[in-house]
């Protein structure tokens, strides 16, 4: 699947927002306005001005909706959400190549609060995948007990986990045991269940 540069960097910062969300092992990687800022830096978020507990309500508003996106069922229903985040965000498409980057488009207004500016970035970009009718890809981990959110970007769509070294690996190595383990059970114990169940048939029965 093709994606536009800025699209994808849009969409890596999508996934990451929706994945600081608090879950039952993890607290919320957004607690305070500094791990706001770190995750500004992290992501080389541009345009950001100074932040206060606004910008942090704004933003784990704007997270919350994202997650929607990924939870639904349907492109008509992820459609809802999307124009919902755009409209309310005031979208203002402006062609731009700062630091070095080469040209691509912002969709946030200037002067745009952060949360205004990512629900304006990464609701275009989600917007971009329905419109490309592949909204499916947009996923969570199929690890029992993880449930971070990913963008498929495989070829047929194949992928099950956020990360393959981790959970796929996980899981496989997993399934790899159990099935040992039934083999190792051996003949000996197959025969011993299996005798066990004829001598409690009926002594009549032939």
């Amino acid at each position: 699947m093709q994606i536009p540069h800025d699209t994808r960097r849009a969409l890596d910062v999508v996934v990451a927002l929706v994945n600081t969300a608090a879950e039952p092992d993890q607290p919320d990687g957004l607690s305070d306005i500094g791990a706001l800022r770190g995750f500004v830096q992290e992501y080389s978020i541009s345009d950001v001005g100074e932040l206060g507990a606004r910008d942090l309500a704004g933003v784990r508003t704007v997270r919350s909706k994202f997650a929607q996106v990924f939870a639904a069922p349907n492109a008509r229903a992820a459609s809802v959400l999307i124009n919902e985040l755009v409209a309310t965000a005031g979208t203002t498409p402006q062609l731009t190549d700062h630091d070095g980057y080469d040209w691509h488009v912002h969709y946030f207004a200037p002067g745009a609060s952060l949360g205004d500016h990512l629900a304006a970035d990464g609701g275009m970009a989600l917007a971009f995948i329905v419109v490309s009718g592949e909204q499916e890809r947009l996923r969570r981990c199929e690890a029992p007990d993880c449930r971070r959110a990913f963008v498929d970007l495989s070829r047929n769509r194949s992928r099950r986990y956020c990360d393959s070294r981790t959970c796929g690996n996980r899981l496989h190595v997993a399934a790899y045991r159990a099935r040992r383990k039934e083999a190792d059970a051996g003949p000996s114990e197959q025969e011993e269940i299996v005798h066990g169940g004829e001598q409690q048939q009926d002594p009549d029965h032939r």
